[in-house]
Parts: structure tokens; sequence; C-alpha cells
């Protein structure tokens, strides 16, 4: 995940004009790389200005199919490691080392925690 991250923001920002702070880029991951991959917007993005980022999936692609029953809520989260890879390797590319974990309290919605790292 984290090197197809890397690679799809190379490809996604060649276009762009240079970001402001950080809070632009994951606004840019929320709208811009979320849609090209997913083919939707991150539904919320939180932040406590502290460098951590919540980004809500109430309708993550990759669970929908699964969704069906509580039985695969445990097993959910495998499915989203992938994903976390992807957002922290895009993020890595910007410049921000960061952390991401997921969590899954109801399917198909998800969170992404974004921690970001100072160096």
């Amino acid at each position: 995940g984290f090197r197809v991250g890397q690679g799809l923001i190379e490809r996604f920002t060649k276009d762009t004009s240079r970001f402001k702070d950080e809070l632009d880029i994951m606004k840019f991951i929320c709208k811009d790389f979320w849609t090209t991959v997913f083919k939707k917007q991150i539904d919320n993005l939180r932040t406590n200005h502290q460098g951590i980022y919540v980004l809500q999936d109430n309708k993550f692609r990759l669970l929908t199919q699964m969704s069906a029953g509580k039985q695969y809520l445990e097993h959910a989260p495998k499915y989203l490691a992938f994903t976390c890879g992807l957002i922290r390797g895009g993020l890595s590319n910007l410049g921000i080392k960061s952390i991401v974990t997921a969590e899954v309290s109801t399917m198909p919605a998800c969170k992404f925690q974004v921690m970001i790292q100072k160096m």
C-alpha cells in the first residue's frame, strides 16, 4: 500500500501547485486522491490542529461487499491495512511522516486516524 500510495501521489500532483500547509495536503487526500482511488470523497475530515486527523468514510468500497452481517466486523481491519499504507505512502511523498490506523465500528463505515510525526 505504501509504495502504491507514493506512486499515485506522484502521478496526481504533477500538475498541481504547491500545497500551503498540512491541512491543505489532507484536504487534497480527502477530495482528489480519494475520489480517484475510491470514486467518492471522504465523508468527514476532522482535526485537533495538533497533528491528528480523522478521515471518515461512511460507505467504504472495500467493506460494502462484506457488510451484510456482523460476523465479519472483527476481520474488517485486515482489509484496511492496504488503505492505511496508501494514505501513509501518499503523505510520505508529500513530505509528511505519519502513522495511519483504521477502525471499524459499524460496517461499511470506517475511520482512518492520521498522526503526523514532527521531524
